[in-house]
């Protein structure tokens, strides 16, 4: 996040303002969980105001109100997976290597929430006082993927689907706990079906009973759910709770099919490859880890989560799906290729002989008038043998009328044109398939799939 001055302070003063929330001594055990580097701590609002007024100095460039002073990254564990003190290293690891160590910066770690988190602020201007820190496109996300990076090489939890915009916690946790009102009323109406009420009246009568109260002045009668606010008119509940519908359903002339519910309270469980290839991290154990430890490391395979995870490629399906079709695709782009350099070297040969054949086609025509004459063939053996040659390759060219060579140069350049753009493609499958081919064996490496294949293979084979 950057951090501006805002309206009424000055760049000390929101330097200050920041740097007190952030070091509150409540939150980071009386400042025990605040490290600093290339600054102190204690005094880094002034050392930051410094190196701005060096910034301007040396190179005489000021900005406004939109400057940027500092940048903010919070960063958050999973409860009960850290300690504070290697939460503040984690934290220090990574903004050391963000700002390739050019720019000071603090970490405080607060531990006054359930969650473990650093709150990492760096100064804008670099440390020789000569730059700043230019944020860029999509540095969010190279802020997760080296957070992420971190987490997997210290053996720690990454969010599964990461959101930029979601909801707090404990909303999203009431959300999937409390259904709509909406599906509550449909809910009471399919109950006071099932005790097959009389008539309308009645079924409004046993929606009172169960708790509902009703506004039947109008029309179209409004209800409203117990815990609720608000009413909602029956005619919103969908076409099989219209009030005809149920008048129907009531005299017998329509059967009611209860709605199933839009909201499902308990998630299914997925098990996927990155909630088994982080248990397999920290379990640390077993013939395949052993193996695929010997030959990789930690960052790798951070790497390959990162991939995974960027991708949408959580389960073993998908991923093995994908790999077969970026192998598919390079393989046809491939052989697309190789078949227009193939025709681009035909039509190399025969625009050749095509110009051979036209130059010598006279000296042909009189050696057959001459009755073959071993005389003329002697005085033009050369032009004889190149015509000869050009026919023996309009054969086995199996070219029946020869093109022009016109046609055959906006050939060849429709082609050549034609392979510049595939050539493109083929770079970007050939790292696409490398990349998944890579990840793919990473994965079956870890999680011993490679091996299972394998015995599924012996099984398979007879034996001899």
């Amino acid at each position: 996040m950057p951090l501006h001055t805002g309206k009424g302070r000055t760049v000390g003063t929101a330097i200050s303002d920041i740097l007190d929330y952030v070091e509150n001594p409540q939150k980071t055990d009386n400042g025990r969980l605040i490290t600093g580097f290339q600054c102190d701590s204690r005094v880094a609002d002034a050392e930051f105001l410094f190196t701005k007024r060096q910034y301007a100095a040396l190179t005489g460039r000021t900005r406004g109100a939109d400057d940027v002073i500092a940048y903010h990254v919070r960063q958050s564990f999973k409860p009960g997976e850290v300690t504070p003190e290697e939460a503040n290293r984690i934290g220090v690891e990574f903004a050391k290597r963000f700002t390739k160590g050019n720019h000071a910066f603090i970490v405080c770690t607060h531990i006054d929430k359930s969650h473990v988190h650093n709150h990492i602020i760096w100064n804008s201007t670099a440390l020789d006082c000569k730059r700043k820190f230019r944020n860029f496109w999509n540095s969010t996300r190279a802020v997760r993927r080296l957070s992420d990076t971190l987490c997997i090489e210290n053996g720690l939890s990454i969010v599964e689907n990461p959101n930029r915009h979601g909801k707090k916690y404990n909303k999203w946790l009431g959300d999937r706990k409390k259904p709509s009102q909406r599906d509550a009323l449909r809910g009471f109406i399919d109950e006071a079906l099932a005790k097959q009420p009389a008539d309308f009246g009645a079924l409004l009568k046993l929606l009172r009973e169960a708790g509902c109260e009703v506004k039947d002045g109008g029309k179209v009668p409004s209800l409203m759910a117990p815990g609720w606010k608000a009413y909602a008119r029956m005619d919103t509940l969908g076409a099989d709770y219209d009030v005809d519908v149920l008048r129907a359903v009531l005299s017998g002339q329509k059967a009611h099919t209860p709605r199933k519910k839009a909201v499902q309270l308990t998630p299914e469980k997925r098990v996927n490859l990155l909630v088994d290839i982080q248990e397999k991290l920290r379990a640390g154990k077993g013939a395949g880890y052993e193996r695929w430890a010997r030959s990789f490391n930690l960052k790798q395979m951070a790497q390959t989560l990162n991939y995974l995870t960027e991708h949408g490629l959580l389960e073993y399906g998908a991923l093995s799906e994908k790999t077969a079709a970026a192998t598919a695709r390079f393989n046809g782009l491939s052989r697309q290729i190789k078949a227009a350099e193939k025709r681009l070297a035909e039509i190399a040969v025969l625009r050749t002989h095509i110009i051979n054949y036209s130059k010598t086609r006279e000296v042909y025509v009189a050696y057959r008038k001459a009755g073959y004459s071993k005389k003329f063939k002697a005085e033009h053996e050369a032009e004889l043998l190149l015509h000869q040659t050009a026919k023996k390759a309009f054969d086995e060219l199996g070219v029946k009328k020869l093109p022009t060579v016109r046609s055959l140069q906006a050939e060849y350049a429709a082609l050549l044109a034609e392979k510049k753009e595939a050539y493109g493609d083929y770079r970007k499958a050939r790292d696409e398939m490398k990349e998944l081919l890579t990840v793919k064996a990473n994965v079956d490496r870890l999680m011993g799939y490679d091996e299972k294949s394998a015995e599924q293979e012996k099984e398979k084979s007879p034996a001899r």
